[in-house]
Order: structure tokens, then sequence, then C-alpha cells
């Protein structure tokens, strides 16, 4: 059972105005992740937040591919297996590189929220972290989709939906 979930968030840009909440959600949807997958014990996900010209950069530095894109997954295990940090005990997932330009412009494209789209992100990018891959198409591609719609109706967020958060 999950016992601690730590997300360090950092904004490294500043062309969308980061909405009330956003953070919350990226929090609540790496959770759901988490516990969907039965994951034991604590963790810990780094989420950075970029502009399409710093996730181009990377995109092209990591995976050799010249084009910005929406999302980027780093995990930092394989096979289930993962570092622990020596002091925490939290198992380090990995980290995740969000274009927040990107989801604007997807949302829109979509017809649907930033929210949305910024949260489907984080579940489809959590879910490599722990090892899913879509790239191979197949029922692979199927089993993630699946459990990506299942979390993003868990977090109050499924398809079709315009859902905002309210302060709280």
């Amino acid at each position: 059972m999950l016992k601690k979930l730590r997300v360090d968030i950092e904004n490294q840009q500043r062309t969308v105005k980061i909405p009330t909440g956003l953070r919350m959600l990226i929090r609540r949807c790496c959770h759901a992740v988490l516990e969907l997958e039965n994951f034991d014990g604590n963790a810990q996900v780094d989420v950075t937040l970029v502009d399409n010209d710093r996730i181009h950069q990377v995109n092209m530095e990591q995976r050799g591919i010249d084009a910005p894109t929406d999302v980027l997954s780093f995990p930092l295990g394989e096979n289930g297996e993962y570092d622990v940090h020596p002091e925490t005990e939290e198992v380090m997932l990995g980290n995740i590189v969000l274009s927040l330009e990107q989801a604007e412009k997807q949302a829109a494209d979509y017809g649907h929220s930033f929210n949305r789209e910024v949260g489907y992100l984080t579940v489809h990018s959590m879910l490599h972290l722990l090892g899913y891959d879509h790239v191979q198409g197949g029922l692979e591609a199927v089993r993630m989709r699946e459990k990506e719609e299942t979390v993003m109706k868990q977090v109050g967020l499924p398809r079709g939906s315009s859902y905002v958060l309210e302060d709280s």
C-alpha cells in the first residue's frame, strides 16, 4: 500500500500562468496512478513545468527529436526495480518534464479544459515511469489507455469533461 508520495514540482517557464489548484491536481494524478497500481511504500516524483522551447531542447538532447512535445518521462527504474533514497527511504520513480505551453494548445485543439490536459499528461507520464509503453501499439497501448481513463475518472476529469478546479 502506498504510504507517502512526495511530488516536487518546479516551474521553469513564464509563458503560461499556472492556475490555482494545478499543482494539487498534478499531485492527485500522481497519487491516483500509484494507488491504481497498488504501489507499496514511499515514493518520490519530480515534475518540471517548462515551455515549448525548453521541452524542444530536452527532446533533442535526450531523444534526438528536433521538435517540441507535450511531456517527457525519465524513469529511474527498470523492470520494477528502483533506487531508494537512503535518508527518506522513498522509491525514486523518475522525472516528468511537462510543457504547459503545449498542454494549453492541445486543450484548445481537443476542446477540453487545460486542467484535464495537464492531468492526462501527468497520468500518462506516471504510467511511463512505472514501465508502461504505448510506442509499439497493440495490447500494451490499449492497457495503458484504459488505465489512463480509469485514473482520469477517479480524479474527476473523465473524457468529455470540462471540469474546473474550485479553490478550497
